[in-house]
């Protein structure tokens, strides 16, 4: 299951990241995006979802939620 099919407000643990971007991988790890970190979908828009990990919120785009296998 991707991040794009998560509900909103329930906590999942992220299972791996699929991208083929080193740089993107990289920046996701340094929001603490990655295996084993828990990470709640706090709302849902069209374009994408807001996102929080650990203390931060962050906007991601729908392309980018679906990379994200919880």
């Amino acid at each position: 299951m991707t991040l794009r099919d998560a509900i909103e407000g329930k906590e999942y643990i992220i299972k791996s990241i699929e991208t083929d971007d080193e740089e993107l991988d990289a920046f996701l790890f340094s929001l603490g995006c990655y295996s084993g970190e828990t990470i709640t979908v706090v709302t849902r828009r069209r374009s994408g979802c807001t996102v929080s990990i650990k203390d931060g919120r962050y906007n991601i785009d729908n392309q980018l939620a679906a990379a994200i296998l919880i």
